[in-house]
């Protein structure tokens, strides 16, 4: 009964087989199974056949659901041969009918996009990224943009090689594609002499730096960002959360979560980010980060004050790092920032290397190098986030040579001996510190920021950073009788060194003295010369 079922079912498959699709032959001297009720027995009779004719094999067998007593799974069927089943091409009607247009058609329409749309095309495919980069195109762009100026080739036209530029040591663009460079290249030069021309052609004069600094900043929509590289080679970036603006330079506030206590962190990178607002004003795209510093935490760290809540550090050269004294988590971090060249820091620099300031060459001086410097001005403030403490403006400052000793040369800007140029601060030498939810204020600690500009009115040596107030060890002056202090400021470049009495009476510090020394290898440097 059970082997008439599997018969029935195997014929009722087959005919339904042949209904549906002819059977492939069997490949040549491929033997097929015999398929039964029981195990072939010996010349390849079943054991299940009663006959002793042997079955004939056929072209394909069904597997049947049921054989015997036994389930039987079904069997994969064979591969077809692919010279049976050849690939159907597709029909031309099925193509990209805008791709069959011929070129010239194509390069009329993408003339009427605009830079961004086809830099946005030039991605679609081969095609589109050669015809999006057409001369034709491009030229049209530049012309419409930038008016009639027009490409001029330095070499002739009938020149079979190209021409080397003698003064500029470049060889001829002819490249497929110059245009669109030329055009690029021209946007990109019109807005950087733009600022330039702003900050060229207005300067301060006490400062001896552009007064539209702020501006320009402001303008091109200028922001910081900090990048803290932990000793596992993580890396969080902080956006800033205020910039406070002075005169001569910007204190920069970052006070978001890090994730990170100050021994973890390896290095702190400082970028200038430039970022284009979009219609919406919270929407922004990622803007071009310039490295303006990169520095190691493992130098020494200088405790500069603290109070209730926070520690100060200053890390040289303009780091203040404010970490709470609980877990030496990261409260805040300030930077105070010059506005020499800020611009272009912030703005020119790649995001692996530093803007590099152009090495102009050595001012004409004629008067005798034993006479020494002469005719410097200074331009000094006390200050921090919220107010100016201090304010100088001191000129015709000068040195001998032979007051050079270990290597400085001394500027006596407020001398010590001579009460008429003491000048009070106004107020007392603190802090302000902000987090995301405290804030303090840590006592003895402000921001010096410096300029000293050289006999032609020029920037010599421009520093901003944190400093403190420190007791002296001894009486500095015995014109006064309240209790002494200093503060010093020192870098590879020079050294700052101030003395002050405090007033108990009036609430008041005094300054009675005030020296700047600058290194001899900067002025030799400067003047290319030796001192």
């Amino acid at each position: 009964m059970a082997a008439g079922r599997g018969e029935f079912f195997r014929s009722f498959q087959e005919s339904f087989e042949s209904l549906e699709k002819k059977p492939t032959q069997p490949a040549l001297g491929r033997r097929q199974p015999v398929r039964g009720r029981g195990k072939p027995g010996p010349g390849g009779i079943q054991s299940g056949q009663t006959g002793g004719k042997r079955r004939k094999r056929r072209p394909k067998a069904a597997p049947s659901s049921v054989s015997g007593n036994s389930l039987s799974f079904p069997q994969p069927r064979p591969k077809e041969n692919k010279a049976s089943s050849p690939k159907i091409k597709t029909s031309p009607s099925k193509e990209n009918l805008l791709e069959r247009l011929p070129s010239e058609i194509l390069v009329k329409i993408l003339s009427y996009l605009d830079p961004s749309s086809l830099s946005c095309i030039s991605h679609v495919s081969k095609l589109f990224y050669q015809l999006a980069n057409d001369d034709a195109v491009w030229h049209k762009i530049y012309t419409s943009e930038f008016g009639s100026q027009t490409w001029k080739p330095k070499a002739l036209a009938g020149d079979a090689a190209q021409k080397v530029d003698p003064v500029e040591g470049e060889v001829e663009d002819r490249s497929p594609g110059r245009w669109k460079k030329m055009y690029f290249r021209t946007l990109a030069g019109q807005e950087v002499n733009k600022w330039r021309r702003e900050l060229r052609y207005d300067n301060s004069p006490y400062t001896g730096l552009p007064r539209q600094t702020e501006r320009v900043l402001r303008n091109l929509n200028v922001s910081w960002e900090l990048t803290l590289c932990d000793y596992r080679g993580r890396e969080i970036t902080m956006e800033q959360s205020r910039a406070y603006f002075f005169e001569s330079s910007v204190v920069v506030r970052w006070s978001g979560p890090s994730f990170l206590t100050y021994p973890q962190i390896s290095s702190i990178q400082l970028y200038g980010v430039r970022k284009e607002t979009l219609k919406s004003p919270k929407a922004r795209r990622p803007g071009w980060r310039s490295l303006i510093i990169k520095q190691d935490t493992r130098v020494p760290v200088r405790y500069i004050g603290k109070d209730k809540l926070v520690k100060l550090r200053h890390l040289r050269p303009c780091f203040l790092i404010g970490t709470w004294r609980a877990n030496h988590g990261i409260a805040f971090i300030m930077v105070s920032l010059h506005f020499h060249k800020l611009v272009e820091k912030s703005l020119l620099g790649s995001p692996v290397c530093p803007f590099s300031e152009p090495v102009d060459p050595p001012p004409a001086d004629n008067s005798d190098p034993d006479f020494g410097l002469h005719g410097y001005t200074l331009h000094f403030v006390l200050h921090n986030t919220g107010a100016e403490i201090m304010s100088g403006h001191f000129r015709e400052l000068s040195c001998r040579t032979i007051q050079i000793r270990a290597g400085l040369v001394e500027l006596r800007v407020i001398n010590r001996t001579n009460l008429s140029e003491h000048r009070p601060l106004s107020g007392n030498i603190k802090m302000p510190w902000k987090s995301e939810e405290l804030e303090g204020v840590v006592e003895n600690c402000c921001i010096v920021s410096l300029t000293l500009l050289d006999e032609f009115q020029k920037p010599f040596w421009c520093v901003s950073s944190p400093i403190c107030i420190m007791m002296a060890m001894k009486q500095q002056s015995f014109d006064y009788s309240g209790e002494h202090f200093v503060m010093d400021f020192k870098d590879s470049d020079g050294q700052v060194k101030m003395k002050l009495v405090w007033f108990k009476e009036q609430k008041q510090f005094f300054l009675i003295s005030l020296t700047v020394y600058i290194s001899v290898w900067k002025i030799n440097k400067h003047f290319s010369r030796a001192y």
